[in-house]
């Protein structure tokens, strides 16, 4: 039991690192808000992340464009990656490193959100999807580990998660997610 303790309480220390720092909880608002804002004038959020932080993508996309706690109308959000007929195409045929960008290039719009997803924070292919969203006008909520890697030069919010451990770091990322879609779906759907 001595090692399943430790696991949960090393979890449990990144998490209590991030509410011992007032300016990560601003960071979190401040992305809610920028969700928010796109949404209420009829913008989309996009996900995009490689392995675990697909999933996570596509989780938190799914929280948004389902339901999280209220039954409520769908948001437009949606992972890039679920298409696979696509990604395995632009794959072949162009390389892995362009399978965001790409899309992106085709259907993101100035307004639109992406929530760009790296535990280093320097995969090439979520970095391109990044300089696209940014040549579009979109914002861009990054989500990595502590050093932010490239992407902390390039995102418009950072949540660089306090831990250098990758699982540690997805634990978080799909508990801001979660924060996220609360403090949204609470804000557009007040009762």
């Amino acid at each position: 039991m001595t090692k399943i303790h430790s696991l949960i309480s090393a979890s449990i220390e990144v998490k209590n690192k991030m509410i011992a720092d007032a300016g990560f909880s601003e960071k979190i608002q401040e992305s809610a808000n920028a969700v928010t804002h796109s949404l209420k004038n009829g913008h989309k959020i996009w996900f995009c992340g490689n392995g675990g932080s697909a999933a996570d993508a596509q989780h938190i996309a799914a929280e948004l464009s389902g339901r999280f706690y209220m039954d409520r109308d769908p948001l437009p959000a949606e992972a890039l990656h679920v298409n696979t007929s696509y990604l395995t195409a632009v794959a072949n045929d162009y390389g892995y490193d362009v399978v965001y960008s790409r899309l992106l290039k085709g259907v993101g719009q100035n307004g639109d959100v992406l929530f760009a997803i790296s535990t280093s924070g320097n995969s090439v292919n979520i970095l391109n999807a990044i300089a696209v969203a940014k040549e579009k006008g979109m914002t861009v909520v990054g989500m990595t580990g502590e050093s932010g890697g490239k992407m902390k030069a390039v995102c418009d919010i950072l949540l660089n998660v306090p831990s250098g451990d990758t699982p540690r770091i997805q634990e978080s990322h799909i508990l801001l997610g979660h924060i996220i879609c609360q403090l949204v779906e609470e804000d557009i759907f007040k009762k």
